[in-house]
């Protein structure tokens, strides 16, 4: 097995950012993935003392389709990130200065409209993840399991809709499934696989228009009985991967 795309997601719901490599540290997840998150007024979020809160008290592509439209792009270097509205509209503001989030929070609060809730506010905590899962995991996708979903429901369904940070190839179609609790020499690193990843209406936009014009988890519950595509992982030991790399089962 290899890897064949490596991707990191800066901001919850946004662009996602093609990596040619990564390093990762026990317990951790990709760097700069999920670091940035735009919350609800009503979240409740305290950055001061901050808790895994569910995906809704966030911008998210469960609740709002119109975030596919938005590209952004984060320089860890020169911490800045640059995102552009479908109108043309852009900012670009360093998000770890109290300064840049409140510009960064005013701008997507706007193209958010009546759908946001509250006073939203634009979030990073320097160590926090703003993932889904309770604790920082890297995530996987079988290229054979996307393929037969494919093939099964007719029609194509863009990678970009599950928002994995690594695809790999050279496994069975849906054999990930039976790594609950193995471990995965991933290049330099080792990863435990915890759990399938469940999916949800976010799968249901289409990430190029911005629509919600297919159902995947019906159609997953349909063909296979089950709404599972993709794997969580916890780092068991830090180290480098890059696209590539050999994925090994231990």
């Amino acid at each position: 097995m290899r890897i064949e795309y490596l991707y990191r997601y800066p901001v919850k719901g946004l662009t996602a950012e093609a990596l040619e490599l990564t390093e990762v540290e026990e317990g951790g997840a990709i760097p700069w993935d999920r670091a940035f998150a735009l919350a609800h007024g009503d979240a409740g979020f305290d950055p001061a003392s901050p808790v895994h809160l569910p995906k809704w008290n966030f911008m998210c592509l469960m609740k709002h389709a119109k975030a596919a439209l938005l590209f952004s792009v984060f320089d860890p270097k020169a911490q800045r990130l640059t995102i552009r509205r479908p109108d043309g509209a852009t900012i670009e503001a360093n998000p770890l200065s109290v300064a840049g989030r409140a510009e960064i929070g005013a701008f997507l609060t706007d193209y958010l409209g009546e759908e946001a809730r509250g006073t939203p506010q634009f979030h990073y905590v320097p160590g926090h993840v703003f993932g889904d899962q309770r604790k920082p995991v890297v995530s996987l996708n079988n290229i054979a399991s996307l393929k037969d979903y494919e093939s099964k429901v007719g029609a194509r369904r863009h990678r970009r809709r599950f928002r994995a940070n690594i695809w790999f190839s050279g496994a069975p179609a849906w054999e990930e499934r039976e790594w609950i609790g193995r471990e995965l020499q991933v290049g330099g690193a080792v990863l435990r696989i915890i759990k399938g990843t469940t999916r949800c209406p976010a799968t249901e936009v289409n990430p190029v228009t911005g629509e919600r014009d297919a159902n995947p988890v019906a159609e997953l519950r349909e063909l296979y009985g089950h709404v599972e595509l993709g794997v969580h992982a916890e780092v068991l030991q830090g180290g480098r991967f890059a696209m590539g790399d050999a994925i090994e089962l231990l």
